[in-house]
């Protein structure tokens, strides 16, 4: 296996790879998918609880894994959020023979505002990736007042050439309400781009995988059909990056 930590010269952002080491001795490597994750957290810090543990189970499932901290705080901004992303996503696609990468097939999954970061950069970004997956994502610029600055709806930027989207939430959020997946939702219809949407009765925010492994002993953060978002997602995955 590989694990290697990247750093961005132009903020403190970091990339953390975990992936597998396909060399077979004689010079040629296997090309898997790859899976960018965007931790959650308030634009405020990244979550551990979304980062690891998400490379983990996708590292398990044949990805290569990558964790973007991106730029947080009072002192970062969404434009340099943004860049990290796009510098990241850029990387990737850049390195993608020594990484182990098809750069046909990276995926990048954000959580809360993460997802709101995956969301502008499938929106927005100078470069895309071929999906998205959001979980609880923020999306509308109404949830600034809960970050340390301002952000755009991302829905507002959803175009033909916003990548295939997976969308997973619960009922019962507190912090994140439903109309903000519901508005990404909409914006993909709207232009015919093809979307699943999990919403989830129980569980409340920041559940992460929704198991024993990422709810430090917190019953509450331990939700058994949330937790199949990860299988869906795979399954989801599979069928968007077999297509011809």
């Amino acid at each position: 296996m590989r694990s290697e930590v990247m750093s961005f010269e132009s903020s403190r952002a970091t990339l953390t790879m975990y992936g597998w080491d396909d060399n077979t001795g004689k010079g040629v490597s296997s090309l898997r998918p790859a899976l960018l994750i965007f931790p959650g957290g308030g634009y405020r810090h990244c979550s551990d609880r979304e980062a690891d543990p998400i490379a983990f189970s996708f590292l398990s499932r044949g990805y290569q894994c990558f964790i973007l901290r991106y730029s947080v705080g009072e002192a970062a901004s969404f434009e340099q959020a943004l860049r990290d992303a796009s510098t990241a996503l850029h990387y990737l696609d850049d390195h993608a023979q020594s990484l182990g990468i098809d750069n046909d097939k990276i995926a990048v999954c954000g959580f809360s505002a993460g997802g709101h970061l995956a969301a502008s950069l499938g929106t927005m970004g100078d470069i895309r990736p071929n999906a998205l997956i959001l979980g609880y994502p923020c999306i509308l610029s109404s949830m600034s007042s809960i970050f340390p600055f301002e952000v755009p709806s991302a829905d507002q930027y959803v175009d033909e050439r916003t990548p295939e989207t997976f969308l997973f939430h619960t009922f019962q959020d507190g912090l994140v309400p439903v109309e903000n997946p519901m508005a990404f939702a909409t914006a993909l219809d709207r232009y015919k781009v093809p979307f699943e949407f999990h919403l989830f009765r129980n569980g409340g925010h920041g559940l992460s995988l929704g198991n024993a492994l990422t709810a430090n002993g917190s019953e509450a953060l331990m939700e058994p059909d949330f937790a199949k978002w990860v299988d869906l997602c795979a399954a989801w995955l599979q069928h968007v990056f077999s297509k011809d």
